[in-house]
């Protein structure tokens, strides 16, 4: 009997860890996004299309198959993908270049930034995130010790660079290209030591971004000010352009402010109803905030926080450096990208397009980010009871 009880003991020990509390979070986020797209676009969808859940139908089919993808990625080993880093990475470079293409390429909002196949839209960006992690995690594990070298700093923070120079001039999508040059620096941020270099390129790029404003400042009489220029002018006094490039974030500012701290009411605001273009989208918290007030943005951003704590749990605890490096790529994406639209919509930051994760209105976002989440479960599951 004592040997069984051993034995049974020993078992339980071995058994692989699953994170349930990762896989609530994010079916949470699911339900809410999918609740705030039917809130925020009923309205147009019903005047453009005569059906107010036109953008609610296709998010649901986009969710499924992301979910069903999130399953099937989570139940093969990671390492199984480690051998597709490299065609990641190529195929990125080679799926970008084709929305120029007649016949295939498909333009939103005056924005060309996807490919359309059959009855499937796809964004390459998306694509490239996912392939720069992957690339990147067996790229560091390659290296090894190499990493801490001058050459070797560099040389990661260069692979990135082309994905992200194509994925700004040719889809011209500058918010895309920082979250995939970001989630490169926190990977090697994770992987090397070297943190005075990290402080160096952080001054490095304080003082350039104050040099762009500063110069865009100074040529506001141009007439050569190209439309990132009037963005920057529009952030730094939007009423001053609210005719133009400051009149999304002042109908946003418009909703954050009018929700105060309980909100309006789900399915309440004003400003949904033709007065902030992209709500369904880009700016789908300033209505959170507007229809379910202070509490309910707090409220959104805890459940990020919870999601990234999830994520470093796994990531401290990974079987193998590989995984880890997985789980922090994953985490970056979805940190920088909650960060950078936070930031817009509450006009931190220039204006930008940048969806909110899980819940913003997008297929082709939905769908790789369950295919992240499904990766990271995966390294999940190759930790033993036993370590935790």
């Amino acid at each position: 009997m004592a040997e069984r009880r051993v034995g049974r003991q020993r078992k339980k020990q071995s058994e692989n860890f699953f994170d349930y509390s990762l896989l609530f979070i994010v079916l949470f986020l699911l339900g809410f996004g999918l609740i705030m797209i039917y809130s925020t676009s009923s309205y147009e969808s019903n005047l453009q299309f005569g059906d107010s859940t036109f953008y609610l139908k296709k998010q649901v089919i986009a969710t499924v198959i992301g979910l069903a993808a999130m399953i099937v990625v989570a139940n093969i080993p990671y390492h199984f993908w480690e051998r597709f880093a490299t065609l990641g990475y190529i195929g990125s470079g080679v799926l970008i270049p084709l929305v120029l293409v007649p016949g295939i390429q498909y333009s939103a909002n005056g924005a060309t930034r996807w490919i359309r196949i059959g009855g499937f839209t796809l964004q390459p960006a998306e694509v490239a995130k996912l392939g720069m992690i992957l690339f990147l995690a067996s790229l560091v594990c390659r290296m090894g010790r190499g990493i801490r070298t001058t050459k070797g700093f560099f040389t990661v923070l260069a692979v990135p660079l082309p994905i992200c120079l194509m994925i700004w001039q040719i889809t011209n999508n500058l918010s895309s290209a920082i979250i995939v040059f970001g989630i490169a620096a926190l990977m090697l941020f994770v992987a090397s030591p070297e943190y005075k270099k990290f402080i160096l390129l952080g001054l490095g790029g304080v003082a350039a971004v104050a040099v762009l404003i500063f110069a865009v400042v100074n040529a506001a009489s141009s007439d050569g000010l190209n439309f990132r220029g009037e963005r920057i002018l529009a952030w730094l006094d939007p009423e001053a352009y609210a005719s133009g490039k400051g009149f999304q974030t002042l109908q946003a500012l418009y909703a954050i402010g009018s929700g105060g701290i309980l909100g309006k009411g789900l399915g309440q605001s004003m400003q949904k109803l033709g007065f902030l273009p992209e709500a369904q989208n880009d700016m789908i918290f300033s209505i959170i905030c507007e229809e379910l007030g202070l509490f309910g943005a707090i409220a959104i951003i805890i459940m990020f926080l919870l999601l990234i704590w999830r994520f470093m749990v796994i990531a401290n605890n990974a079987p193998d450096l590989f995984g880890a490096l997985l789980v922090v790529g994953v985490l970056g994406h979805i940190a920088i990208q909650v960060i950078l639209n936070i930031a817009v919509v509450t006009n931190t930051i220039p204006s930008t397009g940048i969806s909110l994760p899980f819940i913003s209105y997008g297929g082709s976002s939905v769908l790789f980010l369950m295919i992240e989440i499904g990766l990271v479960l995966s390294v999940a599951k190759g930790i033993r009871l036993k370590d935790l």
